[in-house]
């Protein structure tokens, strides 16, 4: 799927936007009848796609409400910290503004949410790595990970970001989310892909977990898969894809600017050919080669390497 040629941003439908926060669609039409926070795109007056702006204020809302807000408050906060460009769409009436949006799958995640953070908070290991296991074992792990690790880690970075005292707290719940991931990755005797999918992060990129839990995903289907979890040079990763010879190579880039294009053209030379994705938030989709497939999450990254590798699910 090249992405080299628009200019424009890239949308998402509901669906997708719904998968990739792990709420209902129903729920996402709710929080955009009620509180404003709907797409602001739509195409031929019916189909209604979220942009980058409109998913980053979901996120807000997500990671407000797994603090323990309720959803009104959520919803504002929201909105204050990235404002619509037009005025916010009134809420339903007959509707209190603290009405709260009715998602069970959305309450569980709260709550494990919660229980995780209190437990990290008081640097209880033992209860840290036990709460990790149970989300893992009761959502899965893409679920888990994008449903409660990866905002329980993010908000307790943004929390302590730029003080000593505290960030040792991150430190600790980062080595128990990474010793998780690795217990939920079995080891394969038969994968159901003759050739491995090569997994690895941009030279530059710092936040190396996501592919931890993209490999885990993919050992459960069965993928084997080729994990480098420490950024390689350039140079090296080249080297990795020549004599592995993988089927499909993914690089990861969560920040922007750290993700340079080219790389694709250094790893992409030899005779044998792979499928090249560029995965996570930190690509930007006008300027990767035609040749690329961008995965914008790794739920949908889990689904499209399962379908190119092997087809169908089993």
């Amino acid at each position: 799927m090249g992405a080299g040629s628009g200019t424009e941003e890239p949308t998402l439908p509901v669906a997708s936007v719904a998968r990739r926060l792990g709420v209902a669609p129903s729920t996402l039409r709710t929080w955009d009848r009620r509180y404003g926070l709907g797409p602001s795109r739509h195409t031929d007056g019916r189909h209604r796609r979220y942009g980058s702006s409109d998913i980053g204020r979901l996120e807000l809302m997500q990671r407000a409400l797994l603090s323990g807000a309720s959803t009104a408050e959520a919803a504002r906060y929201a909105l204050e910290q990235m404002p619509r460009s037009g005025p916010p769409q009134p809420e339903e009436p007959g509707e209190p503004a603290g009405t709260a949006v009715a998602d069970d799958g959305l309450e569980v995640r709260s709550r494990l949410a919660r229980r995780l953070s209190t437990a990290a908070l008081a640097m209880d290991v033992g209860a840290v790595q036990r709460m990790l296991a149970d989300t893992i074992a009761e959502l899965g792990v893409l679920p888990a990970w994008t449903g409660v690790i990866e905002p329980v880690l993010s908000a307790l970075g943004a929390r302590w970001r730029g003080a000593s005292a505290g960030a040792e707290v991150e430190y600790l719940l980062a080595e128990c989310v990474f010793a998780a991931l690795v217990r939920a990755t079995p080891v394969l005797d038969e994968p159901r892909n003759t050739r491995p999918v090569l997994l690895g992060c941009v030279p530059e990129e710092r936040d190396t977990m996501p592919m931890y839990a993209l490999a885990a995903s993919l050992a459960g289907r069965r993928i084997g898969a080729q994990l480098f979890g420490v950024p390689l040079p350039a140079e090296v990763l080249a080297v990795a894809v020549r004599r592995s010879a993988p089927a499909a190579v993914v690089l990861w880039a969560q920040r922007r600017g750290v993700a340079d294009t080219r790389l694709f053209a250094r790893v992409s030379r030899g005779r044998q050919r792979s499928r090249l994705f560029a995965c996570g938030p930190g690509w930007d989709p006008a300027t990767l080669p035609d040749k690329v497939e961008l995965l914008p999450d790794l739920p949908s990254a889990a689904d499209r390497i399962e379908h190119v590798l092997v087809g169908a699910r089993w």
